[in-house]
Order: structure tokens, then C-alpha cells, then sequence
């Protein structure tokens, strides 16, 4: 086949020239001659999108963001499902088992209760380690609590017979102490824990925060707009389409005789689904989607044309013959096809699960055009 295959970009895209050599790398990587089809003009107004957005800035103590994120849990209360001793369930069970392995036998049958009770006053002063259920985090707090308490040798700091003679006494009172030698250890062991884990936590959700705010939201916002513009002038979008499709050759997907090659990103795949499936369709033999919306805009607004609201797996037209449907699972704008449509044969649209590659970072939306996998899957759809 010597048709060439023509590609629609998908919202946001206002960069012509760079459209195009996108697709100029695409067509190298697949072996295909691909041709343009930029509609980016036509698209919202975005130019000072970035006045709606909240400001971004570095995480810091009292970010409404951060402090958003890490609010105690309604319905455990902070840390998750608790103990009888108060404390996480996660936390009870670590200092218990590790203190029982540490003095089995030792006759200290008072210590690990006496441990969480110590352990439990302080935990309502943490600041981060109260507002986590991550099963992972606070076990290791709670292993590092009990191993302090396990690692105490009274012949070498002076406490007072713990290592020794199997007794807490020592630890409940030292000279010139009130509170106790052991509550003290235990409660600076567990504030030292709690700045680790705030550190960590807050390196973390700011560079989410980041991303979110840079990148996420302004990607949202511009997928919103153009899709508002697209709902309100669709037949001018379609019509720059066809007159791009028609420059190569007029004849191309006008009938079941010549249809056309599609490949679209984004709302570039709703594009392609709505004219494939109009009462006058652009006859298309084989489309390639990533990143797409058409089952998630169907089901939620019928599209019309040729496709009745969905009640059961919707049948497409003979007009569309083959679809491959991409995602990336980090791409919240991305959608499966096949439990929603069929083809007009009974078989189901091709879903493409790909790897999620870690360079991508959170914004996986326009990750697609770089991605071996694509264009593999754009090379074996047009073969």
C-alpha cells in the first residue's frame, strides 16, 4: 500500500514546526510515510492559562498542599487501625516481637508492654509518623525503637542492671532523672524518627507537588479547553482534516474503495473515531490510537453519527476497520477501547498496555512519541 499514513496531534499542541518533526522522527522509526495534520490553531486560547493555576513553590512547614496530603486519617485516626495499646498496629506488633526475640528467657516479662506504653504516650506528639498507614514505614520505625531498647548494656553506660539481671528498674529512674531513663531514650529515639521521616516525606510530595503544579495542571487545563473547543466546533476541525487528507489525494477516504490510514494522540483519536463513524464517514482502514478519549467521551456523551449510546459493546461501522488503542498506565487522560466498542467483524478494538518509563516522570501524556513501543505498534497496525 502506498497511501500514506496521516497523524493527528491531540490537545495542547500549538507548536507546528514541532509537530512536524515529531512526526518526521515517528516516520523514520516506523518506516512509514507519514504525513501532518495540525489543527493546533484552531484550539483553545491558552496563552494565559497559567493565570488560573495555583502558584507552585518549594514545600515548606504549613503548605496547605503537604499539609493537604499527609492529614490524619478519619477514619483510624492518625496512623491507621490501632492497637490496644494505642498505637499503630503495625508498630504494637514490630516492638513486641522484636523485644520478645531479643529477651526470650531473660525474665523480663513486664518489658515489651512497659516499651509500648512509653512508645504510645509520645506517638501523638509525631508530626509525620501519626499521619501515615504505610505498613512499611512504620515498621521500620518500630524495629529501630526496639532495637535501641534491645541494644542497651548496662555494664557499659551505667543504667543499672538491665543487661545483666533481667530487670527494668534501672531504666525506670537514673540519678538526677525524673522521667526516666528509658522514657527519655525512647522518646528522643522516636522524635529523631519522626524528623527522618518528615524529611523524607516532604522531599517526596514536593517534587510531586512540583510536577503536579508544572507540569500536570497545565496539561489538564489545556486537554480541558480544547476539548470545550473541540465540543463546539467540531465540524471546523473535521473539516481541516479532510482538506489536508484531500491535498495528498482527494479520493482518499471517500469510500470503502480507497480508505485512509489514521494515527492519532489524544483527543486526536476522538477526532478520528467521530469522522470514522459520522453519518458521511472518512472511510479508514487502519487507526492507531495513544493516549486516546473515544470510549471514555462515548460513554459519558454519545457521540452521534453512526454509534448508538451505549448499552453493551457498541458495534463501529464498516467505515473503520482495524483500531489499535495505546495507554501508558501513569496517563490519567489515557482510556481502553475494547470492552466498549467492537468492530463491524465481532472482534475487539486492540488495547496496548505500554511500560511505564521512568523519564517520563508523572506527566505521561505526551511521552507517547518517543516510545519504541509506539512505533512498533504503528509499523505492525499499517503493515
Amino acid at each position: 500500500m502506498n497511501d500514506p499514513v496521516f497523524v493527528i496531534h491531540g490537545v495542547g499542541n500549538r507548536d507546528e514546526p514541532g509537530f512536524e518533526a515529531s512526526v518526521e522522527r515517528l516516520g523514520h522509526a516506523t518506516g512509514l510515510d507519514l504525513v501532518p495534520v495540525f489543527w493546533g490553531d484552531l484550539g483553545a486560547d491558552d496563552r494565559h492559562v497559567d493565570l488560573a493555576l495555583p502558584p507552585s513553590g518549594a514545600p515548606a512547614d504549613g503548605d496547605p498542599v503537604i499539609d493537604a496530603l499527609f492529614a490524619p486519617l478519619p477514619s483510624a485516626g492518625p496512623g491507621g487501625l490501632r492497637s490496644a495499646d494505642g498505637l499503630p498496629e503495625a508498630v504494637a506488633e514490630e516492638i513486641r516481637r522484636r523485644l520478645s526475640e531479643a529477651y526470650d528467657g531473660a525474665g523480663l516479662r513486664e518489658g515489651p508492654d512497659e516499651v509500648l506504653s512509653l512508645v504510645a504516650d509520645a506517638w501523638p506528639e509525631t508530626r509525620w509518623l501519626s499521619r501515615t498507614d504505610d505498613t512499611a514505614l512504620l515498621t521500620e520505625t518500630a524495629a529501630a525503637l526496639a532495637d535501641a531498647v534491645a541494644e542497651l548494656d548496662a555494664t557499659d553506660d551505667g543504667f543499672g542492671g538491665f543487661g545483666g539481671s533481667g530487670t527494668w528498674d534501672g531504666l525506670r529512674a537514673g540519678p538526677g532523672d525524673g522521667e526516666g531513663r528509658l522514657k527519655a531514650l525512647l522518646h528522643r529515639r522516636l522524635r529523631e524518627l519522626d524528623r527522618i521521616a518528615g524529611a523524607a516525606i516532604k522531599a517526596v510530595a514536593g517534587r510531586v507537588n512540583h510536577s503536579l503544579r508544572t507540569r500536570c495542571a497545565p496539561g489538564a487545563t489545556r486537554f480541558l479547553g480544547d476539548v470545550l473547543v473541540y465540543q463546539r466546533h467540531r465540524e471546523l476541525i473535521h473539516a481541516r482534516v479532510r482538506e489536508r487528507i484531500a491535498a495528498v489525494d482527494p479520493a482518499l477516504g471517500r469510500g470503502p474503495d480507497r480508505p485512509v490510514r489514521l494515527v492519532a494522540h489524544s483527543l486526536g483519536g476522538v477526532i478520528s473515531v467521530d469522522m470514522a463513524t459520522a453519518a458521511e464517514p472518512l472511510w479508514t482502514s487502519a487507526l492507531v490510537t495513544f493516549g486516546s478519549q473515544p470510549a471514555y467521551f462515548h460513554l459519558c456523551d454519545p457521540r452521534g453519527g453512526q454509534l448508538p449510546p451505549y448499552a453493551g459493546p457498541v458495534t463501529l461501522p464498516p467505515s473503520l476497520g482495524g483500531w489499535t488503542n495505546l495507554w501508558e498506565p501513569l496517563d490519567l487522560l489515557a482510556f481502553a477501547a475494547s470492552r466498549v466498542f467492537r468492530l463491524h467483524d465481532g472482534s475487539a478494538p486492540v488495547d496496548v498496555p505500554l511500560r511505564h518509563a521512568a523519564s517520563a516522570g508523572l506527566w505521561t501524556h505526551s511521552a507517547y512519541w518517543e516510545l519504541p513501543e509506539v512505533a512498533e505498534s504503528i509499523a505492525r497496525a499499517m503493515a
